[in-house]
């Protein structure tokens, strides 16, 4: 392989990158907990854009429940935002005949 064209793959792949990166900034996802009781939609750059809580559930008379709700929710949604990551860049790096397991720095 001549270095001229590693050099256009390397370019192609950092291009790429730089736009899925981009793209995951409007790309939501979604986490409950309670079974739809908390209800929380971020971007999969980790940017929060909605969190819904039913009024059942707020009483001021057990904060620590809605507190540990509204975790759970969030990190349900923070952990799909990270399987999409990781999922649109195997598919990527499997479009251009990279190994889907290759280990990119983020």
């Amino acid at each position: 392989m001549d270095m001229m064209k590693m050099m256009q793959q390397a370019k192609q792949m950092q291009d790429k990158m730089v736009s899925m990166q981009a793209e995951m900034e409007n790309v939501e996802v979604t986490g409950q907990s309670g079974g739809g009781i908390v209800t929380v939609t971020m971007t999969c750059k980790g940017k929060m854009t909605a969190l819904k809580i039913a009024p059942e559930v707020i009483t001021p008379e057990d904060p620590e429940m809605l507190e540990d709700l509204v975790l759970a929710a969030v990190n349900d949604a923070k952990a799909k935002g990270d399987q999409t990551l990781a999922d649109r860049t195997k598919d990527m790096m499997g479009g251009m005949g990279l190994p889907a397991d290759i280990k990119l720095p983020f």
